[in-house]
């Protein structure tokens, strides 16, 4: 590894040179399953063929025009994501952090239109945004926020899933524009509201009786991880604003701010911009990446898939106390143990298994939505015996 990388991340032993599939092979000629996709990115896999089509047609026509002109892959994609979300309008960006940056400037300028001098935004515990200043700031964890004070201002900050703190905020604080909230935390350890569905429709009531804005972050849950193609579609709400990015590109970085109803005029000219943001390469990329996973029905696949590993390993660890439960939504997958196993990570790659933990002692599983039953089989026997074997040292 070049010593001219900063040392910002704390890198496994291997480098990979080609992947097909859930699959990747190292420099060493070794093949790996991959259970975490890049992070949520890689929904279809490694090297599938419609998006390679589509990425090397693209490139060979035009990568990059400034959005100083009208794009025609960029009003392509804008279409298609409304059509799909219910959403007005969108803002195109490069990244997750990016795309929640302009939600919350969105929501500050609401404010500010409103004649609200100091607009606040209520946040989550355990959440996570991103890590420029503002996403650093809303985010809920202090591990990732030490070191970069002074914080930005403006978060009010109450415990997950739990409405009964909202409405007390509420009640006291004339100031609130917006709550961000994330349908499924997954930095945070794959925390599920214990009614998906009650909450966000509690929290969108809320907003409606106070006039805030509802704004979801689906940056890893959107793009059909969870078994539809935004998670808050499992309920029957309808955000003001939503940030994607992760798997809607499928490697090629592109991020997106949705917005609809009041939320959607409040951007005007010279409030927000992007140079890369929405280019023909990262837009013809989505286009491609959306397409397969509407022929391929993998939107349901996930949610299939995603219960079938679920109750594999619930199976696998039903005489094992220390594994403490295992959750899931779609394709996000969650282990959570009774003790720090951050060690697994190593473990699991010795198993030629690509893994993550997060928020110390959950094991966080995010396949490619393209993993087959057998795939899926293969993942919990390989992961079930080295987090077996862990315990027992």
């Amino acid at each position: 590894m070049s010593d001219h990388l900063m040392n910002t991340y704390m890198r496994q032993p291997v480098t990979f040179t080609k992947g097909e599939g859930v699959w990747l092979w190292d420099t060493a000629g070794e093949k790996y399953l991959d259970a975490l996709a890049g992070v949520a990115v890689n929904g279809l896999g490694h090297a599938h063929p419609k998006l390679v089509a589509a990425i090397s047609e693209q490139a060979a026509k035009l990568i990059h025009v400034s959005n100083i002109y009208h794009i025609a892959e960029q009003d392509a994609l804008a279409d298609k994501l409304c059509a799909i979300s219910g959403m007005d309008k969108v803002f195109f960006c490069n990244s997750g952090c990016e795309a929640n940056e302009a939600s919350i400037k969105l929501a500050r300028l609401y404010g500010h239109n409103k004649g609200i001098g100091n607009p606040e935004i209520i946040v989550m515990d355990k959440s996570f945004h991103g890590r420029t200043m503002a996403t650093l700031s809303a985010t809920g964890n202090r591990k990732v926020q030490a070191g970069f004070e002074p914080l930005v201002s403006g978060f009010i900050r109450v415990p997950y899933d739990d409405v009964d703190a909202v409405k007390q905020v509420a009640s006291s604080n004339p100031n609130v524009v917006a709550i961000l909230v994330e349908p499924v935390q997954g930095e945070g350890g794959i925390n599920i509201p214990k009614d998906s569905s009650a909450y966000l429709e509690t929290l969108r009531q809320i907003c409606d009786a106070h006039g805030w804005l509802l704004m979801v972050d689906e940056v890893q849950t959107g793009i059909g991880r969870t078994g539809t193609w935004f998670a808050y579609q499992h309920t029957a709400i309808v955000p003001d604003v939503m940030s994607l990015a992760k798997g809607l590109g499928s490697g090629v970085p592109i991020g997106a701010c949705l917005a609809k109803g009041k939320a959607a005029e409040v951007f005007v000219y010279g409030k927000h911009g992007s140079t890369f943001g929405g280019n023909p390469l990262a837009c013809a990329a989505s286009l491609a990446t959306l397409a397969a996973i509407e022929d391929e029905g993998l939107c349901a696949h996930a949610e299939k898939m995603g219960d079938l590993i679920r109750l594999g390993f619930q199976s696998a660890f039903a005489d094992t106390p220390a594994v403490k439960v295992v959750r899931n939504a779609g394709l996000m997958i969650g282990i959570e143990l009774d003790r720090p196993c951050g060690e697994l990570v190593k473990m699991a790659l010795e198993a030629k298994l690509l893994i993550n933990v997060t928020a110390d002692k959950v094991v966080r599983l995010l396949p490619p939505l393209v993993i087959k039953q057998d795939e899926a089989h293969e993942l919990v026997k390989r992961l079930s015996e080295v987090i077996k074997a862990y315990l027992k040292q």
